[in-house]
């Protein structure tokens, strides 16, 4: 076991390289249709697997890292709000690449990009799978053949979320820090960031029961909304070449989470149709100065949860067009690595 030099910041996982992720409860899209980006209710709580030596599974031990709770075809997106310096971050999905569709590398790649670029990218809601539209995590269990995973190489064997973060090389980011340093000049005095994030607190102690194996939990995809990728407008050669931090997040399912952890599980997700006919938002984004990454044949091919898992029945009311919101262009514990 190593330090990945990983943090958890309230429920923000902060990677060496400036990344910070936060994994984020939303609506279920339909499977069939594009839809605009579907609002956040709220973010998953995050634990240290470490703290939990007594309860979770060998395996996880072994690869170290974090978990979240997560139900059944329940989805999320990630946030990277808070990332306030360049990064590259890869993401992976049972150790296939959610962006290039590619197996899961310790180099960043072109060709295709096998990664987003942070705090240009603000989210990533699912996987590249079409020309300006992404298809949405949606998490199901291992076995059934429904995750990117399972589709992609024909086997599941990791399940999860893995994240990689690299820094600008020190040349490369002492000339982004004077470029910043000169705007802020520029245009006066300038507020902070805001308030920090509240630490994370010490883990509850966990129920003495033995470990034994858990429900092994992974990303298949859902619907499809409008969201691009953006393509990296760097030189490849102005990042560094070895990941800056990596950190394994592993899916539990609400049962899992309870029996290892001691904690209540969030509460099962809220009915899409009646956020809708309550009038909330649901949001699209767009970067004008940005380009999109085209999909890879791959991912452009990987069939959503129903084709797998059955039809969805939930109810589902389309948002109207006045509740889509156009939307402008640390400290803790250190987190354990293992073998993944």
């Amino acid at each position: 076991m190593g330090d990945t030099g990983v943090r958890i910041d309230g429920n923000t996982l902060r990677l060496p390289g400036g990344a910070a992720v936060r994994f984020i409860r939303t609506l279920r899209l339909p499977e069939t249709g594009t839809h605009p980006l579907p609002p956040g209710l709220g973010e998953f709580p995050v634990r240290r697997v470490s703290d939990y030596p007594d309860t979770v599974p060998e395996q996880w031990r072994a690869r170290g890292g974090v978990m979240l709770p997560v139900y059944l075809r329940e989805a999320m997106w990630l946030s990277f709000g808070g990332t306030l310096e360049p990064a590259a971050l890869q993401v992976g999905v049972g150790k296939v690449c959610a962006v290039s569709g590619k197996p899961w590398s310790d180099r960043l790649a072109r060709d295709p990009q096998n990664y987003v670029v942070l705090p240009r990218q603000p989210w990533l809601d699912g996987i590249n799978s079409g020309k300006g539209t992404v298809r949405q995590f949606v998490a199901v269990p291992l076995g059934h053949g429904a995750t990117v995973e399972g589709q992609v190489t024909g086997e599941e064997v990791w399940g999860g979320v893995q994240l990689q973060s690299y820094a600008l090389k020190k040349e490369r980011l002492a000339e982004w820090r004077e470029t910043q340093q000169q705007m802020r000049s520029a245009s006066g005095p300038a507020g902070g960031y805001g308030a920090a994030a509240p630490m994370a607190m010490a883990a509850p102690a966990a129920p003495a029961a033995a470990p034994r194996r858990a429900s092994a939990m992974g990303l298949g995809v859902g619907g499809s909304m409008r969201q691009e990728v953006y393509r990296d407008e760097r030189p490849l050669s102005d990042w560094a070449g070895t990941p800056a931090g990596r950190v394994f997040v592993h899916l539990v399912t609400p049962p899992e989470w309870r029996r290892i952890t001691g904690e209540a599980p969030p509460p099962s997700p809220v009915d899409r149709a009646a956020y809708t006919r309550a009038g909330l938002p649901w949001f699209d984004y767009y970067d004008q100065d940005a380009q999109d990454l085209a999909p890879t044949d791959a991912l452009e091919g990987v069939k959503p949860v129903g084709d797998w898992l059955g039809d969805d029945h939930e109810p589902w009311q389309p948002p109207t067009s006045t509740q889509v919101k156009p939307l402008g262009d640390a400290p803790g514990k250190p987190v354990e690595d293992g073998d993944w």
